[in-house]
């Protein structure tokens, strides 16, 4: 394809075009000089045709037949020499020993029914999504792992530096998708630290981020929080919803609302964000809690990340192509000027 660069060898030399697309403003610069050049000649001939050769240069003074012809090829000469200076044309190539530095971020999300709640637009879950995009934009050189969770945890992306393999993952979270209902913050947080306690290379900070109205329905929490503090794993909680509460929607197989989830009892359900629960696990850790009422609060979080202490998390050997696009671009220049310099044609001072 036209937008793929291209990669081939010449008498043993790696050369290239990155833009090889580039390359169609060569075809239109070789069909302005030729056009140039068909045109004057005609122009000429028509000229001949209608006047005799002697008298041409007294009826049409200063009338060429090469003005055109070359100012037409310095315009045309200088768009292919551009055409190809854009195509971006490479020559030899030298390794470069590239290092990527971060830290290690294990994100929690709550996928429970409760995250379903609207007491932020559109709800819970989609908003802690939202933000979590908005996250990995943000992240320069971390590595991050998702474990999504309900009444059970599984790692829903390994640690990776691919941010856009992770979002792919993101989207997929739904409490539908969940295996067991409920909600069991203790089971999600070890098997975060499962995950960057076997991280290949760990970085020297670790960090989770749980994203949760914090409502947790097993008990298992106060165990998880020994076990990430001596483990040196900081826990930052993100409170998502109100602590006034709201009903919990549900929906039919389209997506349609149907009622509001009830009890036993058959009461409305009504979920709250626990911001006592939430900041134990994250002060049990020496992190912190993070909340916006209306909102997510993620740019508090990156913040925090990007003040930890950076460890070198993967070095690569890469190869850099030599650009040579100079070579091209500066005599186009000079022709595309010297054509506009150049007139067509000339006129003689009368004696």
């Amino acid at each position: 394809m036209l937008t793929d660069p291209w990669r081939f060898s010449i008498l043993g030399y790696q050369v290239g075009l990155a833009k090889p697309a580039f390359l169609g403003l060569c075809a239109v610069g070789a069909l302005v000089g030729t056009l140039a050049l068909v045109s004057a000649l005609r122009r000429r001939g028509r000229v001949r045709a209608l006047l005799n050769e002697r008298l041409v240069d007294k009826l049409a003074p200063g009338t060429s037949r090469w003005r055109p012809a070359v100012q037409g090829g310095f315009y045309g000469l200088g768009l292919l020499l551009f055409g190809l200076a854009l195509a971006q044309p490479q020559c030899g190539t030298k390794s470069e020993l590239t290092k990527r530095r971060g830290i290690d971020v294990v994100v929690a999300l709550d996928a429970s029914k409760s995250m379903l709640a609207r007491d932020v637009q559109p709800s819970r879950l989609e908003r802690a999504k939202l933000e979590l995009t908005t996250l990995l934009d943000e992240l320069k050189g971390d590595r991050v792992g998702l474990v999504a969770f309900a009444g059970d945890a599984f790692i829903q992306s390994p640690l990776t530096s691919d941010y856009s393999a992770v979002k792919l993952f993101l989207r997929a979270v739904e409490p539908e998708q969940m295996p067991q209902g409920g909600s069991n913050i203790g089971d999600a947080l070890m098997l975060c630290k499962q995950l960057l306690e076997n991280a290949d290379r760990g970085a020297k900070e670790k960090v989770v981020v749980l994203l949760s109205d914090g409502e947790d329905l097993v008990g298992e929490v106060k165990e998880a929080v020994a076990a990430l503090k001596e483990a040196n794993i900081q826990v930052l909680t993100v409170g998502v919803g109100s602590e006034q509460g709201e009903p919990i929607p549900v929906y039919n197989r389209r997506g349609e609302f149907v009622d509001y989830k009830k009890d036993s009892s058959g009461e409305t359900v009504i979920t709250r964000m626990d911001r006592g629960g939430l900041t134990s696990i994250a002060e049990g850790t020496g992190g912190e809690f993070y909340y916006q009422p209306r909102g997510v609060a993620m740019a508090q979080v990156l913040d925090r990340i990007e003040k930890m202490q950076k460890s070198e998390l993967e070095s690569r050997v890469t190869v850099r192509y030599d650009e040579r696009f100079q070579t091209f671009a500066l005599p186009g220049l000079a022709l595309l000027v010297m054509g506009m310099l150049l007139l067509p044609s000339s006129r003689r001072r009368s004696s």
